[in-house]
């Protein structure tokens, strides 16, 4: 698996994106004032996430999706890992990750991968999005913060 930016003249990989992110409108805005990677294999890719500066220091991860395809083989973990590989080259000394209340695969890799809770913000998913969301049986209403230093 490769991880690069992508280059101006591409065409976001909205596919990936939109699993990780209902909001077309939010994606595009977010992608705009951040930096989009995205893993590639063979050609294809596979993989993407977004970094967009929070603060002076601190880096979050707005958006990180790997093709259905691709998971269950560690692939996931590299591309945490390597976002925050690339926060910490841009010179941040922190880097946060929000997700929904009912992302348990993605609240149990996040901390594997030495993410720690920060905060939640309540029925953050119920402002933002008109139509309701639901992973695993269980309505997503609240963002999960998670941070991790680096």
């Amino acid at each position: 698996m490769n991880i690069r930016q992508l280059r101006v003249h591409e065409e976001l990989p909205f596919d990936l994106l939109l699993e990780a992110d209902p909001s077309e409108q939010l994606v595009r805005d977010y992608c705009a004032a951040g930096h989009c990677f995205i893993a590639e294999q063979q050609d294809a890719i596979i993989g993407v996430f977004v970094l967009s500066v929070l603060g002076p220091e601190t880096a979050e991860i707005k958006n990180i999706s790997l093709a259905e395809s691709e998971r269950g083989r560690g692939l996931g973990k590299r591309l945490v890992f390597s976002a925050l590989e690339e926060a910490k080259t841009l010179g941040f000394s922190a880097v946060e990750i929000g997700t929904g209340n009912s992302s348990l695969a993605q609240l149990a890799l996040y901390q594997k991968c030495g993410f720690r809770m920060k905060s939640i913000d309540r029925d953050f998913f119920t402002r933002h999005y008109e139509e309701p969301i639901f992973e695993n049986g269980i309505q997503c209403r609240d963002m999960v913060r998670l941070d991790c230093r680096l």
